[in-house]
């Protein structure tokens, strides 16, 4: 097994020595963000970038008691045990390959995509990335760090798998807001069955009907709030950020799954960003000034401003770029800049 090879691998070492949150419910975005930065060619910015945030970071949790491999679900969701949770999953990622740990805990840790504010899918996302480009032990921890936190803040949102003929775009502008847009994630999500309309909009969507499909749905998906984000973004323009990147981060994930999961991904995947939307889009539109600026110009724009939520709409929106040509998605980026995502 290799050891750590590049700079995030070094970085990596180095966040592993810190807990999965700060300042109670903030989520530790140092490993998720140098993996983007790698990838988007930024490899020399990784450990300036990790000088800076690790002032921000507290210490590993403490453990309280091992976790049971056969009685899981007893502390799935509990915060107190995260300390648990983290030991549990760097031992399991050292007794079978990454992949098997990965099948094994997606498919139960699946039903609590809300988990962290969607931060625990989108680290796993991250990593699992990261370990198909190359397979070090850095890399296994971190893959371990991202589903201890998930397991930890499991939080399950109403799945509703679509049924009907709706495209994305359609189906992403149907999704009503929540009556109360006040406090955080939790109580949002806890109106989500109550709010009018709600059920009926996710269900709208016309869902992938084989697994062979479920890739370019998510990529839809992403596209749609993406152009949704231009126009709203500035409800919340930090927590809106999630509604496009943790269905990436389930794109980024499939490839090491079996395709027998994809369809329930893909509805997870859904149901988590439509209630990031509800939870957070405004009322009344604010359509962003189409960007004229190049890729590369917006991703020396967004790694220059630093924050963690615009250098990881930035790995999105410029991977949907790459694929689709649509200036939304470069114009989201910006958006996300000028409002201090």
């Amino acid at each position: 097994m290799l050891t750590a090879t590049s700079n995030y691998d070094e970085a990596l070492e180095r966040f592993h020595r810190t807990g999965p949150e700060r300042e109670g419910w903030l989520s530790n975005h140092g490993p998720m963000v140098v993996e983007a930065l790698e990838r988007l060619g930024h490899d020399e910015r990784v450990h300036p970038w990790s000088d800076r945030y690790l002032r921000r970071l507290e210490e590993l949790p403490g453990r309280v008691a091992p976790i049971d491999a056969a009685a899981w679900r007893d502390p799935l969701g509990d915060p107190v045990r995260t300390g648990d949770w983290i030991t549990f999953f760097v031992e399991q990622s050292e007794q079978q390959p990454w992949q098997t740990l990965l099948t094994q805990w997606w498919p139960r840790l699946l039903p609590g995509i809300a988990a962290g504010a969607t931060h625990g899918v989108i680290r796993v996302g991250h990593a699992v990335r990261a370990l198909r480009a190359s397979e070090t032990e850095p890399r296994r921890h971190e893959l371990a760090h991202a589903l201890a936190y998930w397991a930890a803040r499991w939080q399950p949102v109403p799945v509703l798998p679509g049924n009907g003929n709706q495209q994305t775009a359609a189906a992403v502008s149907r999704i009503p807001q929540v009556p109360h847009q006040e406090f955080g994630i939790r109580h949002r999500l806890a109106q989500l069955t109550n709010t009018p309309g709600w059920g009926d909009a996710v269900a709208s969507l016309a869902r992938p009907p084989e697994s062979r499909e479920v890739p370019a749905a998510l990529n839809s998906l992403v596209d749609a709030v993406l152009a949704h984000y231009t126009r709203h973004g500035h409800g919340n323009a930090t927590m809106l950020v999630h509604a496009a990147t943790a269905p990436n981060a389930v794109a980024n994930t499939l490839p090491s799954l079996p395709d027998s999961m994809w369809c329930r991904s893909f509805d997870a995947a859904w149901s988590a960003s439509a209630a990031v939307l509800a939870a957070y889009s405004p009322k009344h539109s604010r359509r962003s000034p189409f960007t004229t600026a190049t890729p590369d110009d917006v991703l020396e724009q967004a790694v220059r401003h630093g924050g963690e939520h615009v250098i990881k709409l930035a790995d999105t929106a410029l991977s949907a770029y790459e694929r689709s040509g649509d200036g939304l998605a470069l114009t989201a980026v910006e958006t996300a800049i000028e409002l201090d995502a």
